[in-house]
């Protein structure tokens, strides 16, 4: 009868589509193995954020056209055009012409 009793929920369950522990757990093992035979240099160096400074700009497009080509209006123009809109709006403002 399952009109007065209540289902329980449904119990949490965490799958990281992302991650592969067993694989990161292998290559874990495998880079020990390495170390100890000589293979592979010790991994004790600090976190350099230098080394990967610049890196982004190189994988996406949009940021290396905006690195070669920089602005299209220059300082000068947008100077300008910022004037002429403020005395367009001073005339418009008194209704002088």
């Amino acid at each position: 009868m399952n009109l007065f009793s209540t289902r329980k929920p449904r119990s949490f369950r965490r799958v990281s589509i992302y991650t592969d522990e067993s694989r990161d757990r292998l290559q874990k093992l495998v880079d020990e193995v390495k170390r100890e035979q000589g293979e592979a240099p010790a991994n004790d160096a600090p976190y350099d954020p230098d080394k990967f400074r610049g890196t982004f700009i190189n994988y996406t497009p949009r940021a290396q056209r905006h690195k070669e080509h920089g602005s299209k209006l220059g300082w000068p123009i947008v100077i300008a055009l910022v004037f002429a809109l403020i005395i367009l709006w001073r005339f418009l403002l008194t209704g002088v012409r």
